[in-house]
């Protein structure tokens, strides 16, 4: 329970708050989350650069995304605490201390029953000890006083084993209770994982949406001081990782990429390519790449069969085949 609350409010400082104001039965004040706050600092910068420059109204942009990402945060730690971590803490903070109380309770009936057999075995001993002594006035006493002690005994067994038996009998019927309530925690946990899917989902629709934006700006153009920019902007991308939304992304058909390498495998020659998405190399042997771009691409035997070599004027490397189109 703590480590989700951590999880879905990272700031410990935060968490203090919400708890002491929680105490009080009063609202906590509504704050901008993290997201909220870059996404309102993007969109400020995005402003003073200039709605009309592409390096200010991407700003804007990436700022809405951060923003809506923040709306869906909101979502999803309102989502989990109602019905997550409510429902779990309710449990352990009722239900669980009762269990506790009601078991530590019977441990210690269960030993209040153990010395009053005890008690009673050691005046049976005496009694069945005094008895074989030989009778004189005393020694009758002695026998009479042990017999009450035995009798006093018994009834204090079975005084205790009544308590005994009523509490175990009310700590069984709480615990056959655990069963509906693991059911119970268990709907939770579903609910808990589906807000996480929800906001996962949205999150990365959002970021597709962005990306896509971001690609239609053009690869070059003038800096904010109206100097010609000799570098091409990078839109920022991420190659997408998620199987289940690859579909949503542009792609090229396995068919089609198996047909155009095998062409280029067996005639040893080359065929232009378009990037479909942003590449950075991760060593000197591989070459960057922009996305929208066309280069020349060529196998080379012996070649790794996810890899291709790619041409760009003098520039050549390795490039992934997962990033490229063939073109006819």
């Amino acid at each position: 329970m703590k480590q989700t609350e951590v999880l879905l409010q990272p700031n410990p400082n935060a968490r203090i708050e919400e708890f002491v104001y929680e105490k009080l039965d009063r609202k906590a004040p509504s704050r901008m989350n993290n997201p909220e706050l870059l996404g309102q600092y993007m969109i400020d910068a995005g402003n003073e650069f200039g709605p009309g420059t592409a390096y200010g109204n991407a700003l804007i942009k990436c700022g809405e995304t951060q923003k809506r990402i923040g709306a869906a945060d909101r979502e999803l730690i309102q989502t989990s605490a109602i019905n997550f971590l409510t429902p779990l803490r309710n449990f352990i903070e009722g239900d669980y201390k009762t269990i506790t109380k009601e078991r530590k309770l019977l441990q210690n009936k269960r030993l209040d029953l153990d010395a009053a057999k005890t008690r009673l075995k050691k005046a049976k001993v005496a009694e069945a000890l005094s008895s074989q002594l030989n009778t004189s006035q005393p020694e009758e006493n002695n026998i009479m006083i042990w017999a009450e002690e035995v009798t006093k005994s018994e009834q204090e067994v079975r005084i205790t084993q009544s308590e005994f038996d009523r509490q175990a009998e009310i700590t069984r019927l709480l615990l056959e209770g655990i069963s509906s309530t693991h059911a119970h925690h268990l709907r939770c946990l579903n609910d808990f994982v589906e807000a996480q899917m929800t906001y996962y989902a949205q999150c990365y629709q959002y970021m597709l949406d962005l990306q896509k934006q971001l690609g239609s700006f053009p690869s070059t153009f003038l800096s904010n001081n109206n100097q010609s920019s000799t570098t091409p902007v990078q839109s920022v991308s991420t190659p997408p990782v998620l199987a289940s939304a690859s579909a949503s992304l542009p792609s090229v058909s396995n068919s089609i990429v198996a047909s155009g390498l095998s062409e280029l495998r067996s005639s040893s020659g080359s065929r232009k390519a378009r990037v479909l998405y942003d590449y950075d190399a991760a060593n000197s042997s591989e070459l960057s790449l922009l996305a929208d771009e066309v280069i020349t691409v060529y196998s080379i035997p012996g070649m790794d069969s996810d890899w291709l070599m790619g041409e760009r004027g003098n520039q050549k490397g390795k490039v992934p085949i997962t990033y490229l189109e063939l073109l006819n």
